[in-house]
């Protein structure tokens, strides 16, 4: 137990404490924030899946272990300080940091399971996002921390040591993913407080916030523009795998690749539609918002395959669906349908010809990190500057969203660039990646001392 919890945990305001009932907690948004946790959490062993198809047959359990190892990895993480850095302040009391909250501020969530009695009822500390209490926001944050470093792990698959890919995704999701949490969604540098940069370029209302506030929903910077400028600079200091661009890596296992997509899509409605706090209206739209998007996408992406190669694929087809549901994450809550379906579309046409930037610009990212989710995020990202409701530039006839929207990205990309170059050299002499030998005889039995398949 580290030193002063307790004191910490006396210091959390009274209000900061609802019972459940009528004008507190609500029992019904609870229920369902913890469902999208659960979904959320599914939608790990799904990627698991995706990428262990796309995956060579050597190499699949490799794949899905990078996976299964963040999930365990950064569960652990989160709960001891993860929470603490990224949404401390909105529990104590305490003035948000710019960049992160204190990680001792909450060290071990222990205090968010403390029962007060207040006015002859029980009450709960309220989750400062909704009305759930806190210990849920803890699950259901804890989820995106998990899938957010598990998503890296694509562009650097096949070659990468799989102790030195644990060291790196404990470094990374402290010091890059719940940075970025908290100053996109904790009152930091690229939220819409009076401190951040949205308020600094625009002003800020007679309330203190900035007049015109980034839009995040669901994580489209957090998340994906987060792991996808990750995934660049991995898949560049890494270098390639033995024969990229000779050889043809073609996926083992399509049928896991489809399974993986379909996982993805169904925690995706945990992912967007939990993210709202509650089952009301906009949730509903939201779930409409999502599906319109990644069907759209889905089409996109195919169409670009039948122009371009003569040929719709099922790979296609469930890369599609991955653009759509990244691009649509940031936006969900704040386009209309119609424009969720343009959006979607875009999606999958960008992320169908950004997948061939790696064969061009000489970088191994070998399951497309990059091409769907750099590309998508960013796109998703900036298009609430055109399509969001009453403030997009086509919608509401402003500039400022737009110039939001493009700070935050740009901002986000600069920040990740730089701190995950420097941990990825931090880790370096554990050891970057296996020898051409052990490449070539399959990193599944060399590092793990297993084989997928008993072909004997």
């Amino acid at each position: 137990m580290v030193p002063g919890l307790h004191d910490v945990a006396l210091a959390i305001p009274d209000e900061n404490f609802l019972p459940f009932g009528p004008g507190g907690l609500d029992s019904g948004n609870t229920a369902w924030v913890l469902a999208s946790a659960a979904l959320v959490l599914f939608m790990t062993p799904g990627l698991a899946f995706f990428y262990g198809g796309l995956s060579r047959q050597k190499s699949v359990l490799n794949m899905m272990m990078m996976s299964f190892g963040s999930l365990g990895l950064v569960s652990v993480i989160y709960v001891l300080w993860g929470y603490s850095m990224s949404f401390a302040s909105a529990h104590t009391g305490e003035t948000p940091g710019l960049f992160f909250d204190n990680p001792f501020s909450l060290f071990g969530v222990n205090q968010l399971t403390e029962v007060r009695e207040i006015n002859g009822a029980e009450s709960y500390v309220l989750g400062g996002f909704g009305t759930v209490p806190a210990i849920v926001w803890v699950a259901f944050q804890l989820t995106f921390a998990v899938i957010t470093v598990a998503l890296i792990s694509g562009a650097v698959a096949e070659r990468m040591k799989f102790g030195t890919w644990l060291a790196f995704g404990g470094l990374w999701v402290t010091f890059v993913y719940f940075p970025l949490s908290h100053m996109v969604w904790g009152g930091g540098l690229l939220s819409g407080s009076d401190q951040g940069l949205a308020a600094k370029l625009f002003g800020v209302d007679e309330e203190g916030a900035a007049n015109v506030a980034p839009i995040d929903f669901a994580g489209g910077t957090v998340v994906h523009i987060n792991a996808g400028m990750a995934a660049l600079v991995l898949a560049i200091l890494l270098g390639k795998r033995t024969g990229f661009g000779k050889t043809a890596f073609r996926p083992h296992n399509i049928p896991f690749v489809m399974l993986g997509a379909a996982i993805l899509w169904f925690g995706w409605f945990g992912f967007n539609v939990g993210s709202e706090g509650g089952a009301d209206m906009v949730a509903g739209l939201v779930w409409v918002n999502t599906t319109a998007a990644t069907a759209a996408a889905m089409l996109g992406w195919l169409l670009v395959e039948r122009l371009r190669d003569g040929h719709a694929t099922s790979v296609g087809a469930a890369s599609g669906v991955v653009a759509g549901l990244v691009a649509i994450t940031p936006a969900c809550g704040n386009l209309t349908p119609v424009w969720s379906l343009v959006v979607g579309a875009i999606a999958g046409i960008l992320s169908a010809l950004a997948i061939g930037l790696k064969y061009k610009f000489g970088y191994d990212d070998s399951l497309d990190v990059v091409g769907v989710h750099l590309i998508a995020g960013l796109w998703g990202t900036v298009s609430l500057g055109f399509f969001a409701t009453e403030t997009g530039l086509f919608v509401g006839g402003d500039y400022k969203q737009l110039v939001v929207q493009v700070v935050i990205a740009g901002v986000a990309l600069l920040f990740t660039a730089v701190l995950t170059t420097i941990i990825a050299f931090v880790v370096k002499p554990l050891g970057w990646r296996v020898s051409q030998e052990e490449e070539a005889t399959g990193i599944d039995e060399t590092e793990h001392a297993e084989t997928a398949y008993e072909l004997a």
